[in-house]
């Protein structure tokens, strides 16, 4: 078996009375990996942890069986981070300031110019990489700083917020970009992101943390998989709707009407015979009311039911 590519065990940070990380203890396999949390949850502090820019109070947290405190020079030759905030020399241009950016890593001087003209071609600056980066967009700025992340080839991406500030096309755009940039550079991601949509799009696995504690770590499949409810959409009026939500209650089936739809709840540890006398309840309740049946499938769950119910 793959060792994890991120461990922490039992990490935790205090500032003063505040515990900002309390014994946060989750592996992190490579592929793209989701980051969750409110506001103060403590994804932050787990960076910053990460980045060797604050010491843990307790525990320890390993990258590639490098520790995070002790081996920081491997760390950061491993690591290529992407800021939230603004950061960039407006007078500097792309290709300048990537280039620094590699040097800074240790790359020789031509070899730096090679690799920034490189991750500027596949983050689609190419043509534009000697303007002054002061009249780039949103959308360029965020692509110089993933850029400038992954100039030194690091094992792992860790991306703060890489949507922030961008258009539906533009977050889009950058959604595909780091999907294909795990791909082809075969580098492994780190996102934190409170945008749970465009995390269900692009990760493999999420790591929710509330409070500085870790609530769920699962693969994105697991987390939204099927749920024990029935959604059923019929081609019906109100009243027919009504006498159909009527019907299924009368057969003993917990129902409930939401808008146009019908949710039917499926019994906990209902096996396939009884999954089954379920959708033969809704059938014959439908036919009964002379309605159409237009949707009959198990609910799936999504991130936001799993954010909402760790912040309830």
């Amino acid at each position: 078996m793959t060792p994890p590519l991120l461990v922490a065990r039992d990490l935790t940070r205090r500032y003063g009375a505040v515990t900002a990380l309390d014994a946060l203890t989750v592996d992190v396999d490579a592929g793209i990996t989701g980051l969750v949390g409110a506001n103060g949850a403590g994804k932050s502090t787990f960076i910053k942890i990460l980045l060797g820019l604050v010491e843990p109070t307790s525990g320890t947290a390993a990258l590639a069986g490098h520790d995070v405190c002790t081996e920081r020079d491997a760390i950061r030759a491993l690591v290529g981070y992407m800021p939230e905030h603004d950061c960039l020399p407006p007078e500097m241009s792309a290709a300048e300031f990537v280039t620094f950016m590699a040097r800074c890593s240790g790359l020789p001087a031509n070899a730096a110019r090679e690799r920034a003209a490189e991750v500027l071609r596949h983050v689609g600056l190419f043509e534009e990489r000697y303007r002054p980066m002061g009249g780039y967009s949103t959308g360029m700025g965020q692509r110089v700083k993933l850029a400038q992340a992954l100039v030194h080839d690091p094992r792992l991406l860790i991306l703060d917020e890489p949507t922030n500030g961008l258009d539906p096309a533009g977050r889009d755009d950058m959604l595909a970009l780091i999907e294909r940039t795990g791909r082809e550079f075969g580098m492994s991601v780190l996102v934190s992101s409170h945008l749970l949509g465009e995390l269900e799009r692009i990760a493999e696995r999420i790591v929710l943390i509330e409070a500085g504690r870790l609530v769920r770590a699962a693969p994105v499949g697991v987390l939204t998989g099927e749920t024990g409810t029935l959604v059923v959409e019929l081609d019906a009026d109100a009243a027919t709707l009504d006498a159909f939500v009527t019907g299924l209650a009368s057969r003993g089936l917990a129902v409930r009407l939401d808008r146009q739809r019908v949710l039917v709840d499926i019994p906990d540890g209902a096996d396939p015979a009884q999954v089954a006398h379920v959708h033969d309840a809704v059938r014959d309740a439908a036919v009964a009311c002379e309605a159409g049946l237009l949707r009959l499938e198990r609910r799936r769950g999504h991130l936001e039911d799993l954010f909402a119910s760790a912040a309830a």
